[in-house]
């Protein structure tokens, strides 16, 4: 469908669903609160299709004032510096309303759980892990997010094996859904005496956190074992069986939690997890049914994909999937600059998805 095409759209549904409430005495209450909730979605892209359409016939009209004031200098140069200050104003006007003609992930406006573990490397890849999981909580604080650690699995030297939290905020998933996959180091380890340069890698994964209404669990589909707790976060714990391993039968998903010390809270935090986790591999699967469609996106959130290097002799991040490259690893890793990077991966995926609609 032609941009045109998409703008007559938006702007007759907008005026049928307005034709529909006027006439609202014959319908059921859930009818019209659908149909409200609609119109009110509608309403600021088509307020922003009669703003671009009233800018166009603006120039139109100036254009043709050009031409009509050959013999009026004063008049003329007027009509030129409006033609000139529309002319700026359109495009970006154009853009935006391009920009919410897209189709939005359902997903984008949810907190989000995020697991980050290490891989290769041993302990200077679980240090890193820290890091990472660090950055991702600071970079919550600037936004005003509230962040809450869910489980950590810690070493002796004070990294991560594994550490998961819940992000809350407005639109955390769509801020954070392109840092899923796999973010690489390069660095001198703190054990390493000849200072050698050692790559060690960890995984992150962002999901979205799922509502009982998104996604249905059913007790019949869960084994749910309870076990003594254990190691950091479990020793206060460990003369009762507080810890909770919960296994998704259909999908075969294991989900252990063992921080609290009381099963009831370690149960609902893992059930968190796990409805979290049911709900990414859910959109998985209906992502892979639309494999071609996702071939000149950003990325896939593949965790094996190699998305960030994080080089700190020479103090840069480089994404890969946009070949960007920042000098200023600190203030990523404080999450200060974390924003350049994302905001950078968003323009790229819209851009992308903005070619295949034309």
């Amino acid at each position: 469908m032609s941009f045109e095409a998409n703008l007559e759209r938006v702007l007759a549904r907008h005026k049928e669903l307005e034709a529909i409430l006027s006439s609202s005495s014959i319908m059921a209450a859930e009818n019209i609160i659908h149909v409200s909730k609609e119109l009110a979605e509608l309403g600021p892209i088509a307020r922003k299709i009669t703003e671009l359409r009233a800018l166009q016939d603006q120039l139109d009209e100036a254009i043709a004032m050009v031409a009509e004031s050959v013999e009026d200098p004063d008049f003329q140069a007027m009509a030129k510096a409006e033609i000139a200050a529309l002319s700026k104003r359109l495009p970006v006007t154009a853009r935006e309303v391009e920009r919410m003609l897209l189709p939005g992930d359902e997903a984008d406006a949810k907190n989000a759980i995020l697991e980050v573990r290490a891989g290769t490397g041993g302990d200077e890849a679980a240090l890193f892990t820290a890091d990472l999981f660090g950055m991702y909580q600071k970079y919550a604080h600037l936004r005003g997010w509230r962040f809450e650690i869910m489980a950590v699995s810690e070493t002796p030297i004070g990294g991560y094996r594994e550490a998961i939290a819940s992000i809350t905020g407005h639109s955390v998933f769509a801020r954070l859904k392109f840092e899923s996959g796999a973010h690489r180091v390069q660095r001198i380890p703190v054990t390493e005496s000849g200072g050698r340069i050692h790559t060690s890698a960890a995984t992150v994964a962002v999901l979205p956190e799922a509502e009982e209404l998104d996604i249905q669990i059913h007790e019949t589909d869960l084994r749910i074992d309870v076990f003594r707790a254990s190691g950091p976060g479990g020793q206060s714990v460990n003369t009762t069986d507080s810890a909770i391993r919960i296994t998704h039968l259909p999908t075969g998903i294991v989900v252990s939690q063992q921080d609290e010390k009381s099963q009831h809270k370690n149960k609902a935090k893992g059930m968190r997890i796990l409805r979290a986790r049911v709900y990414d591999m859910e959109r998985s699967r209906i992502d892979d049914e639309r494999a071609a469609d996702r071939r000149g996106q950003v990325g896939s959130g593949d965790r094996s994909e190699r998305v960030r290097t994080y080089n700190f002799p020479q103090g840069r991040v480089t994404d890969h999937r946009i070949n960007l490259t920042l000098h200023k690893i600190d203030k990523v890793l404080v999450g200060e600059a974390l924003d350049e990077l994302i905001d950078a991966l968003t323009a790229e995926d819209e851009a992308a998805r903005l070619a295949r609609m034309s």
